[in-house]
């Protein structure tokens, strides 16, 4: 599944593609994500997704495999799994950053490939739902930016000490807020909701099912 999205964050394309390409300062103003550590070059993180009355949480890793400043060109491999195994998705993300004026406009090309439940979503409304996502993520970009905050200011994840390992994991020094879950039903509005309350109420019945059954096995000791 291949999506396209752009928008435009009013600074100048350098102060942009230090920020962007920081994925400690960026991930945070993704909505219902959350930097957990780090394991080499790679971002641990989780994302937390509200579906009607049903919240997932998605683990996954991300990582910058290019970074061509000249060219302003910008690579990410991701991927990512559902705590209760609805599925799993991953994804190749291409970023460019083009001066336009003052400003900066930013390209996002995604190559995501998406297993189990979550593929019955459909093409049409992951796009609309990314659409939505992105739109939230530049608003927050924008207000960082305006806000003059720098992507060299403390980081939610730490690099690994001088001397560690190579590929030692790292978490994060102290505990951070919780995001709020990405609120997919809200986020989708009228015109999607009835297509995904089926998912919503088949993931419901298995979190149902799967008290019950674990009840009842207690109860049989």
């Amino acid at each position: 599944m291949k999506l396209e999205n752009q928008f435009t964050v009013n600074a100048p394309i350098e102060t942009a593609w230090d920020t962007l390409t920081d994925l400690d300062a960026v991930a945070p103003l993704l909505p219902g994500a959350q930097l957990t550590g780090r394991d080499g070059d790679a971002y641990l993180g989780k994302m937390k997704v509200k579906v009607g009355p049903v919240t997932s949480e998605f683990s996954g890793r991300a990582a910058l495999t290019e970074t061509d400043r000249a060219a302003h060109r910008a690579v990410i491999e991701a991927n990512g799994r559902d705590s209760r195994g609805a599925g799993n998705a991953s994804a190749t993300i291409t970023a460019r950053l083009v001066e336009d004026g003052a400003a900066t406009r930013v390209t996002v090309d995604t190559d995501m490939r998406v297993v189990g439940k979550l593929a019955q979503f459909g093409s049409g409304v992951i796009a609309q739902v990314s659409e939505k996502m992105m739109n939230q993520f530049a608003a927050s970009l924008e207000a960082k930016l305006a806000a003059g905050e720098s992507a060299t200011e403390p980081e939610t994840a730490v690099p690994a000490e001088q001397g560690a390992p190579s590929g030692a994991l790292v978490a994060a020094p102290e505990p951070v807020e919780e995001p709020e879950p990405l609120d997919l039903l809200g986020l989708a509005g009228p015109a999607l909701v009835r297509r995904l309350l089926p998912l919503a109420a088949a993931v419901l019945a298995g979190v149902v099912a799967g008290l019950a059954i674990r009840f009842l096995r207690r109860h049989e000791r």
